[in-house]
């Protein structure tokens, strides 16, 4: 059974995934996805190699799936304020549908 979800995702650097991911356990979200990222905007061209002498030059991307858009919007609008004004980032919305949700419905239904 398909559930529908907002998926919000966030580019930015390796290095603020501990505080990012404690602004999305702290919102209560079920859980998120972190990737390795790489690509190229209009300021520079960023690797998803890893740097010689450390990695947290690199980027990542973190899916978060949430029930409300209210509350990716309020994900997205805390990191972007304490974090997009000093460093690289973006954030954006997608419509998503769940195909496991019985997992992110959880044990009371959806």
């Amino acid at each position: 059974m398909a559930k529908a979800a907002n998926m919000l995702v966030i580019v930015t650097e390796k290095l603020l995934l501990k505080k990012i991911s404690k602004i999305i356990d702290e919102a209560v979200a079920s859980g998120y996805t972190v990737v390795e990222a790489g690509g190229k905007v209009s300021r520079n061209v960023r690797s998803s190699g890893r740097p010689v002498v450390s990695d947290t030059l690199s980027n990542i991307k973190i899916e978060v799936l949430t029930d409300s858009r209210e509350m990716a919007l309020e994900l997205s609008d805390k990191v972007a304020t304490q974090f997009f004004d000093d460093y690289s980032g973006i954030a954006y919305l997608c419509n998503a549908e769940v195909l496991s949700a019985h997992k992110f419905c959880g044990p009371d239904g959806c």
